[in-house]
């Protein structure tokens, strides 16, 4: 019974996951790396 608790468990975490890397909005943009690199430097 635990076995298929943690495996259910460990599976709806990893779904969870891939929904939320899914959802983000940066997924469709394609930017060139070297604007990329600028973009972090302004925000840090």
């Amino acid at each position: 019974m635990i076995d298929n608790f943690a495996l259910g468990l460990a599976h709806g975490l990893m779904m969870i996951a891939a929904f939320l890397l899914l959802r983000r909005p940066d997924l469709d943009s394609e930017v060139k790396p070297d604007t990329a690199v600028e973009r972090r430097r302004r925000r840090a």
